[in-house]
């Protein structure tokens, strides 16, 4: 009877000591896992952060770029705008790069009269067209009144200084005219300019005349031939 009761009381053991060792298995088979667990959710965590990080730079970045790419939107308009203006403006030059609304006020001119200003020089330009038949160097007499009005402002507003009559051609070669060349052509025009200023009261000591037949262009062939009376800063 003994025998049975310890028996039976030593396996009870032996069934708690096994029962305590598979649990304590488990548990520690449970704490691995729960601490893989929490190794991969710190892991997890800490994707989740770098990827809040690297949205936010893109965010950052994208905003910087869209502000980058208005600025330069603005910066282009500004410049066309600039450009527009400038030219406008450069449509109004005269010769020399001077623009026309820097010319002096010389009062009401003819027309086929311009007035320009190269650097200290005024400039008063006639187109030749105006003053002479096509190939001639006679000025034509409706022509007169123009010429007799640039001589009163020469008279009157440049009393003193020295004047060049300069000659200008287009570059269409001479055939018919007579003239050897354009160069001649441009003189000759030149000379009769100046000796008409010379008839209506110019100094003849302060005046002298040029040719530059057709080294100095304008735009069309029409603007070419012309003739321009320049008044000569001081001290020239």
């Amino acid at each position: 009877m003994m025998g049975s009761l310890l028996r039976g009381g030593f396996g009870r053991v032996v069934l708690l000591v096994g029962m305590a060792a598979f649990l304590g298995g488990c548990a520690s088979d449970l704490q691995k896992r729960y601490d893989l667990a929490i190794d991969e959710n710190e892991e997890l965590r800490r994707r989740v952060i770098a990827s809040d990080s690297a949205r936010e730079s893109l965010e950052v970045e994208s905003r910087r770029l869209r502000e980058e790419n208005q600025r330069l939107d603005r910066t282009n308009t500004e410049l066309s705008q600039a450009l527009r203006e400038i030219s406008g403006e450069m449509e109004k030059m005269g010769r020399g790069g001077v623009l026309a609304s820097n010319q002096p006020d010389l009062g009401q001119m003819p027309s086929g009269v311009s007035v320009t200003t190269r650097g200290t020089d005024v400039v008063i330009g006639v187109a030749g067209d105006v003053l002479f038949a096509p190939g001639q160097a006679t000025v034509r007499n409706e022509a007169r009144s123009t010429l007799d009005r640039v001589a009163s402002v020469i008279r009157q507003r440049y009393p003193n200084n020295t004047i060049r009559v300069e000659g200008h051609t287009d570059s269409d070669p001479i055939r018919r005219s007579g003239w050897k060349s354009n160069d001649h052509l441009g003189a000759e025009r030149a000379i009769t300019v100046q000796q008409y200023l010379i008839e209506r009261g110019v100094p003849r000591d302060r005046i002298y005349s040029a040719s530059f037949g057709p080294t100095r262009p304008r735009g069309t062939k029409a603007e070419s031939r012309r003739v321009e009376i320049v008044v000569l800063g001081p001290g020239q």
